[in-house]
């Protein structure tokens, strides 16, 4: 396909796309007396019913000197409860061929169920089971810390990894954003039983939770079968703990970690913006010109070109505390300050050259086509409404995205390079030894 044909593509995708009609809100939403919120989509086609408890009980709020406690309490819920041990949750899930897990993230502990319109009942139970009364069984607990440990010394030959925590505590000093979901080795060694009943008592409570559900029920039915279940949940008198808001605060710095290796890992990162600023669309949109696919600048400059990388991509990465944009290449390690270079020097061409009517075209039809595979299944379907009434976005975001991404102009994307893209604004880590 010709450039030319390619951008016609691209234009017609995108006027079939950025003027949806009036539709109907992705889900119903509703307040329940004790604070939940309770997100219900109806898709009566679907025999599978998907439901997404997100609780305000991430990685943000573990104690300074407990990271980890968060990830180690998500991980332990499904473990047992006091009407069941983990295997027979497990078994009892399983007889119904459903899905019952659960885990945490940066910002909320999060257990999803999956089963068929008649065992909903039963996965409700399981549920809540897991989410009002773990036992956390010091046996699972021991084990749990010991797995933990176990992956965390894995992934610290993995240079990715290992460059992506270091750019964290980089890019959000003093916030908890720059430390580990997961915790470190010895941040996970401390943490005991009675840190994870703790947490779990102060930081489970339903206004903090929202519970979404998705399939073949209607919200009549989902109010009261999540009702049943959760409506004698009460409500703590005591306020919300808050989270402050990740600040730069210090100077961009940068970071050798040495490593005998044939490939460096290098990475670019800085604080960007959230959903909610004006800017936010256009800067998705200059990232993707910038490294989002095979036709980006990054991409066609330092791998087809040049030559010089094995993969070269940038990206958002928003979350409710705050943003963060990367950069990221791996190349061999005699490469290292070419790369450099390339990098530093398209960062600064976005700033000076807006994007042309070919590279715009295709970066938002592909934003804008790609966005409906996001919700594609009920379980899908479930994640995304119950993360943007985590991030206060509303039940619009989806069509708001699409339309806001298909409104942005050529200038509005150099503007944002303006504000986030200069070189020397970054973090920089490098990991593997440089030349």
């Amino acid at each position: 396909m010709t450039r030319s044909l390619t951008t016609r593509f691209a234009s017609l995708m995108l006027l079939g796309l950025a003027s949806p009609a009036a539709a109907a809100p992705i889900a119903h939403r509703e307040v329940l007396p004790n604070g939940i919120v309770l997100l219900v989509a109806e898709r009566p086609a679907v025999p599978i019913v998907a439901v997404r408890a997100l609780v305000q009980a991430g990685a943000v709020h573990d104690p300074p000197d407990r990271a980890g406690l968060a990830n180690l309490t998500g991980v332990l819920l499904t473990r047992g409860t006091t009407k069941r041990t983990g295997p027979e949750l497990d078994s009892a899930i399983e007889f119904v061929g459903g899905s019952l897990e659960a885990g945490a993230g940066r910002d909320s502990i999060g257990a999803s169920l999956r089963v068929l319109k008649p065992d909903l009942g039963l996965g409700l139970d399981l549920l809540s089971e897991v989410i009002l009364s773990p036992t956390f069984p010091p046996d699972e607990v021991t084990r749990k810390i010991d797995e933990i440990q176990a992956s965390i010394k894995r992934s610290e030959e993995d240079p990715g990894a290992v460059a992506a925590r270091a750019l964290a505590r980089l890019v959000f000093p003093g916030h908890p954003y720059g430390l580990p979901v997961e915790g470190t080795r010895e941040s996970v060694a401390r943490l005991t039983r009675d840190d994870v009943v703790k947490f779990h008592r102060e930081r489970f409570r339903p206004d903090a939770t929202v519970v979404a559900v998705v399939g073949a029920v209607t919200v009549d039915e989902a109010r009261r079968e999540v009702l049943g279940r959760f409506g004698s949940w009460a409500r703590p008198a005591s306020p919300l703990p808050g989270v402050p808001t990740a600040s730069a605060g210090r100077e961009p710095r940068e970071e050798v970690i040495p490593r005998d290796l044939t490939q460096a890992t290098i990475m670019f990162g800085r604080q960007a913006i959230r959903q909610t600023d004006p800017d936010y669309f256009a800067l998705v949109v200059a990232s993707y010109v910038l490294g989002g696919g095979s036709a980006s600048r990054l991409y066609t400059r330092v791998r087809e070109e040049g030559g010089l990388a094995y993969s070269v991509y940038s990206y958002v990465s928003p979350s409710k505390y705050g943003s963060a944009f990367f950069v990221s290449a791996q190349t061999r390690i005699a490469e290292v300050p070419k790369v450099r270079t390339l990098l530093n020097a398209e960062l600064a061409r976005m700033t000076r050259e807006p994007p042309s009517d070919a590279e715009l075209s295709l970066a938002k039809a592909y934003l804008v086509g790609s966005f409906p595979l996001r919700l594609d299944t009920s379980a899908k379907v479930a994640d995304f409404v119950s993360a943007i009434e985590e991030l206060g976005l509303g039940l619009d975001y989806a069509d708001r995205y699409k339309e806001r991404v298909a409104r942005v102009t050529a200038r509005e994307v150099q503007r944002a390079a303006q504000r986030f893209f200069i070189p020397e604004t970054f973090n920089r880590v490098v990991v593997g030894r440089t030349p």
